[in-house]
C-alpha cells in the first residue's frame, strides 16, 4: 500500500501531520443542569454519574435524527442519565460556543472537529481526555491516525481534547443520467470537469452544469479547487513561514474556478451554504456538486443510486490528484461541566462500535472505531470505497490545512467568506483576495512560531 500525503515540513512534529492523518485514517479504517459558571475558568466536577447532561450537536438539523436515536439508546442503557440534545447548525456552531465560553453557559458535551479545536482549547474550555480514554472500553479500539489528527490540532500541548467519531473526504458528485444523455465522459480530470460544466448548462431550461459554494464554508471548497488545479502539494513554502495560497498558479486556478459563477451555476449559489447547496442539487437539474462523504445518504434518498456517482476530486493532466484535507470530527468534554462522569459515559457510548457504526452509516463517513470500520455497509457505500482507493494507490496528495492555528477557523470563515463573494461578483480580483488571505495566514503562523519558541 502506497500513500502519498505531503504537507508542511517542520521540526515541530505533530502539527505538521494534522490533516495527513485524516486521509491515512480513512484508508486504515476501511481494511442544562450541568452547565458551569465560567466556560474557561471553572474546573467543574466529576458528579455522581447520574442526572442530566447537555449535548451540543455541531451539525444540528443534518445529524439530528441519528443523534436522537443514539441518545435514546444511551438513555435506555443508562436510565439514571438524561441527555438534553441541542442541535446547532454547523455554520453557527463556533460563534455559539465562543459566546457560551465568554458568557458562562457551556454544555457538558459537544461536537468538536479538528477545524475548531485549537480555538476552543486556547480558551481553556476543553477537558483533556487522555487519561479517561486510556481507562475506557475505547482504549486501543479507535483509529490511531484520527486520534493523532485531533491531538495535533489541539494547539501544541500534545493533549487529546476530542474523541474521534469519523473522518471525511472531498467528493465530486455527478449526475450519471445527465452525463450519459449529453455523451460526456466521467469528470475524472479538471479538463473534463470544466467541459462538462459548460456543456450541461442550459439556462433557458434552468439546467446548470455545476453548483458552487458561495456562502458559509466556501473557503475550503475554493482551496480544494485551487490546489487541485495548480498541483501545489504544500500549504507552506520551503521555509514553513509563508503560505502558498497566493502562488501565481493558485491565483490562476481560482480565477478559472470563480468564473464559473452564474455562467454555469445558479445565481443563488452566492449565498448557499452546504445544506442549501446539497438540497438544490438533489432537487434540481444540476450536473455536478463538490461536497464530502457526509452528504452521500442525502443523495441516495433524493435521487436513488442509479442517477449519480460520487468519485474522488478530479486529477491533473499528469494523473496526479491533489486535495485539501477534511477535518476529523469528534466529541469533546467541556471543562466547566459539573457532571463529567456522566458526560464521559455518554461519549464512551456514542463512540462504541455499535453507535459509531450507526452514526457513520447515516452520515456516510468513515468510522473511528476499528470494529465499526469492518461493518458490511462500508463496502456498499461507493464514494467511501473510491475515496480510500484513491488515497491508497499513490495517486493522491493531501495538502494539510493549518488546523493547529487558533485563528484558522476565523480567518478561513468570518474574515474571508465575504471577500470570496466579492470575487464571485467581480468586485475583487482573485489575486487581491488571495494576497489578503496570505497576509493573515503568515501573521498567524508567525505568532504561532513565537509562542512555540
Amino acid at each position: 500500500m502506497k500513500i502519498s500525503i505531503l504537507g508542511r515540513s517542520t521540526g515541530r512534529g505533530r502539527r505538521g501531520r494534522t490533516s495527513a492523518a485524516v486521509a491515512l485514517g480513512a484508508v486504515l479504517a476501511l481494511t442544562a443542569t450541568a452547565c458551569g459558571d465560567d466556560g474557561s475558568g471553572g474546573a467543574g466536577a466529576e458528579g455522581d454519574g447520574k442526572g442530566e447532561i447537555v449535548f451540543w450537536d455541531n451539525n444540528g438539523g443534518v445529524r439530528t435524527d441519528i443523534w436522537k436515536e443514539i441518545i435514546a439508546d444511551f438513555e435506555k442503557a443508562n436510565p439514571d442519565i438524561d441527555v438534553q440534545y441541542v442541535g446547532i447548525a454547523s455554520t453557527e456552531y463556533q460563534s455559539k460556543v465562543d459566546t457560551a465560553i465568554q458568557g458562562g453557559s457551556m454544555p457538558d458535551v459537544g461536537g468538536i472537529s479538528a477545524s475548531m479545536l485549537a480555538g476552543f482549547a486556547a480558551q481553556g474550555a476543553l477537558e483533556p481526555l487522555d487519561e479517561r480514554l486510556e481507562g475506557s472500553s475505547l482504549n486501543g479500539k479507535l483509529n490511531k491516525d484520527m486520534i493523532e489528527s485531533l491531538r495535533a490540532a489541539g494547539g501544541g500541548d500534545d493533549r487529546l481534547y476530542s474523541v474521534p467519531t469519523s473522518a471525511n473526504n472531498g467528493v465530486l458528485y455527478y449526475r450519471t443520467d445527465m452525463f450519459e444523455k449529453a455523451g460526456l465522459e466521467e469528470p475524472t480530470t479538471w479538463d473534463r470537469f470544466f467541459e462538462a460544466a459548460e456543456k450541461l448548462t442550459d439556462k433557458g431550461s434552468n439546467r446548470f452544469g455545476y453548483t458552487i459554494r458561495g456562502g458559509a464554508g466556501s473557503i475550503a471548497q475554493a482551496l480544494d479547487a485551487m490546489y487541485g488545479q495548480s498541483g501545489i502539494t504544500s500549504f507552506w513554502d520551503s521555509t514553513g513561514r509563508k503560505t502558498t495560497v497566493n502562488d501565481p498558479k493558485n491565483v490562476k486556478a481560482l480565477e478559472k474556478y470563480a468564473a464559473l459563477f452564474k455562467k454555469v451555476t445558479p445565481a443563488a449559489d452566492l449565498n448557499n451554504d452546504f445544506t442549501k447547496m446539497v438540497a438544490q442539487w438533489d432537487s434540481g437539474e444540476i450536473g455536478m456538486l463538490n461536497h464530502n462523504l457526509g452528504s452521500y445518504q442525502d443523495h441516495v434518498k433524493a435521487l436513488g443510486v442509479g442517477k449519480f456517482r460520487g468519485i474522488p476530486q478530479p486529477a491533473g493532466p499528469d494523473g496526479k490528484r491533489v486535495q485539501v484535507s477534511n477535518p476529523v470530527d469528534g466529541i469533546g468534554l467541556f471543562k466547566s461541566s459539573k457532571n463529567k462522569d456522566a458526560a464521559w459515559k455518554f461519549i464512551e457510548f456514542a463512540v462504541s462500535a455499535q453507535s459509531n457504526s450507526k452514526f457513520n452509516e447515516s452520515a456516510g463517513q468513515v468510522p473511528a472505531h476499528a470494529d465499526a470500520a469492518k461493518d458490511a455497509w462500508i463496502a456498499k457505500a461507493e464514494p467511501t470505497k473510491l475515496a480510500a482507493e484513491a488515497l491508497s494507490d499513490g495517486s493522491t496528495t493531501i495538502v494539510q490545512l493549518p488546523y493547529y492555528l487558533p485563528d484558522w477557523n476565523t480567518i478561513s470563515k468570518a474574515d474571508n467568506e465575504p471577500n470570496f463573494q466579492k470575487v464571485l461578483l467581480g468586485d475583487m480580483t482573485a489575486k487581491a483576495f488571495l494576497d489578503g488571505l496570505a497576509e493573515q495566514l503568515n501573521e498567524a503562523q508567525a505568532e504561532w512560531d513565537e509562542q512555540m519558541g
